[in-house]
Parts: structure tokens; C-alpha cells; sequence
């Protein structure tokens, strides 16, 4: 998806003579004759990743509702949001592996403005997200052990499990755990389409684009909201882990992209059968959120067994704690990212040139696994995240953490639209009509999207 043609580009970017090579100095630029790596299910890693981090518990509820209210009418929708991501990801991939450079250095080209965005979203946003996704990761653990402690306990444990784990290993460890996961969600959720028995006429019959009365919200959270979060950011941070660092690796990228979220789709239309066989002809009716998935466990265990209601919920902690610790070693990795650039930047002060980055690979993104600044973020994503299990969230934060979260996807949008159709892109990488396009239809539907959640909050 989204090749590359030709050069769509537009002029330098500021403080960059025209030409001006892409790559730090110091470091090779990746040439058109650079021989290109076979691509092989074998380096598949990254995009699992990035795929099992973005789909949370609140993905599928809002998934299994679209599929309650209309059937099988949107799966045309959830085939097109795949494809959207897909898009997406190969842009974040194809910059890190054309460039050398990370994401976030190629958002300091485009101005302060983007720091200081992310560094107030990274803020707010994490001390938000944490309580959420322990509170989502405990959620099926206390459904399965009623007798147990109680939903704040087992949200602090999940925490210190994600915290400790994520602390005391690197990439490779943490990429092997994410696929397992990913594999409980991918069998349960197939599994458990398959027991409902999907009305396979009806399935093909929703690839035909229809919009019933009343289904447009759903219809853009289904395009928009399923594995779309900061986390598609740190795909190309999770690319450099696994040790692509050049253009040789671009298909091998492609490859695991594709296959990723390809994967997320079949997440995607197995929930929306769910939806529509179990609860559409039922008219039954779910609480939105997290506890949604605990209702969609009682009706199956009213159906089929307590057997495939538990199997379900053992489903249903795989995908909170894959988003869980998903988070907590990408986004730790960008903020760390984030504070070196910084670092470099009041090293060569106001009227220095910038200090060149070395160039994004295995050995640079190995050293911020154990520098401080990603240490203290893994802390600050779950210590102060604890005191909201116990409280309401506060109005403020409530309002920030929505306006924040819903301007970031266009944001990721539209920078790698600038990013990738200029010259701080090597020519022969920068954005075709394909990717423009998919791009392009991606930042038009989050804006909309963003519009719609600022004006649906709480004010």
C-alpha cells in the first residue's frame, strides 16, 4: 500500500538550503542504489506491534456497538480504515528507513509549535491514558477471579507488571510478548466470530458503501478510531529497534505493515460479526467503554457456556495489556526521543546550527531504552496515573486529554503529508499520488473526527 513515485516534493524545509541532503551530516545517505532486502514473513515484528498497541478493549466495544445497531452494513467501513492505517504506517516506516531520522526529528524541521504540542499532549495524555489502560487491563481479571481483590488492586498490579517488565527488557524480549498476545486476541476473537455462525452473504453484501440513517458517526469511528493512536507514531521508533535503519529494509516494512494491519482488520470484522449475529438480532444492548466487553461475557456464557465466556475474557486482558505495555515502551521511547532533541538544541543555543542527530537505528534506540528520560516516563505513566483510580477525573483533565487526543492523528496526518513531499525527504522516497491521496483522506477524516469528539466533551 502507498508506494512511492516520482517526486511530488516541495522546497526546502526552514534553515535548509535548497538540495540540502535529508540525512544529519555525518551520517550515509541512503541512495536509489542501495540493494533493497528480500521481503520474508520472518522479520515480521514491528507492525504486530504497533497494530496489537493501537487496538484497545474500547476499540472493540465501539466496534461491537457499530455491529449491534447496523448488522454487517459497515463492514465496507472497516475494510477502508484498514487500508487508511495501513497508509499511515508505511508513511511514519518509509520516513525513519529514506531519512535516517526519527519522527519527532523531522517534526522539529517543521517548527517550536510541534514541541510544544507534543510535549504538552505527552504530558496530559499520559497521565490519563495510564489509569485508563490499567483500569481496562484489570477489568477482565476481575470478572474472572469475582472472589479476588477488587478492580483498584489488580489496576496497580497490572501497572507494576507493565512497569517492571517493560523496565528490565528491551525490544527484542518485548516483541516476542507482544506477538503471544497478539495471538490470544487473534485466536479468541475469530473463535468466537466463528461460534456465532456470520451470515456470510450478508458479510459481502456490507463491502457495497452504504450509510443507513444515523450510522455516519459510527461509520467515521470505524475508518478512524480502531489502532489509530500516538503508538502509530512510534511504529518507525519499533522499525529502528528491530534493526532496519536503511532503505534496504522498505519492502521488508511494507511487508510486516501490510500483514499487521491486515491482521487488525480481521480484529475488526470478526467484532463487527459479533455484533450482528450475537446482539443485533438479540437487540441487546451494551454499556459503552471497557465494561462493554464484560456484558458481551455474560451473553456469551449465556449462550454458549461458561467455557467460551472465559475464554473470551482471557481475550479480553490480552488486548488491554498488549495496548498497556505497548504504550509503555513506545511512547516512553518518543519522549525520550523527544528530550534528547531538546538537549541538542540548548546545547548549540539560540544562535548555534543545530547539532546533527546521529542517525536512527538499533544502537541509538538501545541507549534511550535505558536512558532516564525513559525511565521517568514509564514512572510518570503509571505512579501518578494511581490517585485517579480513586477519583472522578478532574474537569480539566478531562477536557485537555480530549482536545489533546483527538487534534493528534490529523496532526500525525498532515506532518508526514508535509514531511514526506519535501526536501527533507530524499527525492526518489517522497510521496506518490497513491500516498498523497491516502494521506490526504486520512487527515480530512481525523479532522472531522477530531471536530466531533471536541464538540461531543464534556464542556
Amino acid at each position: 500500500m502507498a508506494e512511492t513515485s516520482g517526486t511530488t516534493g516541495a522546497g526546502p524545509g526552514p534553515g535548509e538550503a535548497p538540495g540540502a541532503p535529508a540525512t544529519p551530516s555525518g551520517a550515509k545517505a541512503p541512495g536509489p542504489d542501495t540493494p533493497s532486502r528480500r521481503s520474508s514473513w520472518r522479520y515480521i515484528g514491528p507492525g504486530i506491534v504497533v497494530a496489537a498497541t493501537g487496538v484497545g478493549a474500547g476499540d472493540l466495544v465501539a466496534t461491537l456497538i457499530a455491529g449491534s445497531k447496523f448488522g454487517y452494513t459497515l463492514m465496507w467501513a472497516a475494510v477502508i480504515g484498514c487500508l487508511v492505517k495501513i497508509s499511515l504506517a508505511e508513511a511514519v516506516g518509509r520516513w525513519h528507513l529514506a531519512t535516517g531520522r526519527t519522527l519527532f526529528d523531522g517534526w522539529r524541521t517543521l517548527g517550536n509549535w510541534t514541541t510544544g504540542y507534543f510535549a504538552v499532549y505527552v504530558v496530559i495524555w499520559g497521565f490519563v491514558y495510564g489509569a485508563t489502560a490499567m483500569s481496562s487491563s484489570a477489568l477482565p481479571i476481575v470478572a474472572l477471579f469475582p472472589d479476588g481483590p477488587g478492580l483498584k488492586t489488580w489496576a496497580i498490579v497490572t501497572g507494576l507488571a507493565g512497569l517492571v517488565f517493560v523496565w528490565f527488557n528491551q525490544y527484542a524480549v518485548f516483541e516476542k510478548v507482544m506477538t503471544v498476545l497478539v495471538g490470544v486476541m487473534f485466536v479468541v476473537v475469530v473463535y468466537v466470530a466463528i461460534r456465532v455462525a456470520p451470515d456470510i452473504g450478508a458479510s459481502f453484501a456490507g463491502l457495497l458503501p452504504v450509510l443507513p440513517d444515523g450510522s455516519l458517526v459510527y461509520t467515521l469511528g470505524l475508518i478512524g478510531g480502531v489502532g489509530g493512536t500516538i503508538t502509530m507514531a512510534a511504529y518507525g521508533y519499533w522499525v529502528n529497534a528491530k534493526g532496519w535503519s536503511d532503505t534496504s529494509w522498505m519492502k521488508v516494512m511494507r511487508l510486516d505493515n501490510r500483514v499487521a494491519y491486515a491482521t487488525t482488520g480481521i480484529f475488526v470484522v470478526a467484532m463487527l460479526v459479533v455484533g450482528a449475529e450475537l446482539l443485533h438480532s438479540s437487540q441487546i444492548a451494551l454499556a459503552t467503554g471497557d465494561r462493554g466487553l464484560i456484558d458481551l461475557g455474560q451473553v456469551l456464557e449465556d449462550r454458549f457456556g461458561q467455557g467460551t465466556a472465559k475464554l473470551f475474557l482471557v481475550g479480553f486482558f490480552a488486548t488491554s495489556f498488549s495496548s498497556l505495555i505497548g504504550v509503555w515502551h513506545g511512547v516512553s521511547l518518543m519522549f525520550a526521543d523527544f528530550v534528547d532533541r531538546i538537549r541538542s538544541a540548548r546545547r548549540a543555543g539560540p544562535d548555534g546550527p543545530a547539532a546533527a542527530a546521529p542517525r536512527a537505528g538499533v544502537e541509538r534506540i538501545s541507549r534511550q531504552e535505558r536512558s532516564v528520560p525513559f525511565r521517568v516516563y514509564l514512572l510518570w505513566l503509571t505512579f501518578p496515573p494511581m490517585t485517579l483510580l480513586w477519583l472522578d477525573e478532574p474537569f480539566g483533565l478531562v477536557i485537555g486529554y480530549g482536545v489533546l487526543g483527538a487534534f493528534f492523528m490529523p496532526f500525525l496526518a498532515l506532518t508526514l503529508l508535509w514531511l514526506l513531499n519535501s526536501s527533507r525527504t530524499p527525492a526518489q522516497w517522497r510521496n506518490g499520488w497513491l500516498s498523497n491521496g491516502m494521506l490526504g483522506l486520512a487527515g480530512l477524516l481525523f479532522l472531522v473526527l477530531c471536530v466531533k469528539q471536541v464538540i461531543d466533551l464534556p464542556w
